[in-house]
């Protein structure tokens, strides 16, 4: 496999087991959430009530998570199989392997102006959300990828 397309298996596997331990965990604390509001006690039943929120919350968390990441890989996926993913490779690069500051903002300028030209685009979107991230701006880059994802699903997939 090239550097670019690395073996995703590892990290599904983990995302799996983190998965299923959170269930586990979930479970643990629905059971004691149960426990408390069957007490009988006034005290037990609001604790039992506040405990049960907590799984409800986390499984809303965990698929809401695992929905998002699972569309920005499907646009990751579509952009590199049409030949428009950003191509980085020869961007200089810190040791940690981020793009030097300088270079990530020639690059955001860039694809800022084609994001500019063509808005509505998912593509577009997409591509800004992606430089967004390569210039440090990880806010700005959720918020371009969600609306990528919308814009994506809005045109139907096309």
């Amino acid at each position: 496999m090239s550097e670019k397309q690395k073996d995703a298996r590892p990290i599904v596997i983990g995302i799996g087991v983190l998965v299923l331990v959170l269930c586990f965990y979930f479970f643990l604390l629905g059971a004691r959430a149960i426990d408390l509001m069957t007490s009988g006690d006034v005290i037990g039943i609001g604790l039992g009530i506040g405990v049960l929120i907590l799984p409800l919350l986390g499984v809303w968390m965990v698929v809401g998570a695992l929905r998002s990441g699972i569309a920005h890989q499907r646009l990751a996926r579509r952009m590199r199989e049409e030949g428009q993913e950003l191509d980085i490779s020869a961007l200089p690069k810190r040791p940690s392997g981020r793009i030097e500051r300088d270079a990530a903002d020639e690059l955001f300028a860039q694809v800022k102006a084609e994001w500019e030209a063509d808005p509505g685009n998912w593509r577009s979107t997409y591509r800004i959300a992606r430089a967004y991230d390569y210039a440090g701006d990880r806010g700005r880059a959720r918020e371009m990828m969600k609306r990528a994802v919308a814009q994506e699903k809005e045109s139907g997939g096309s």
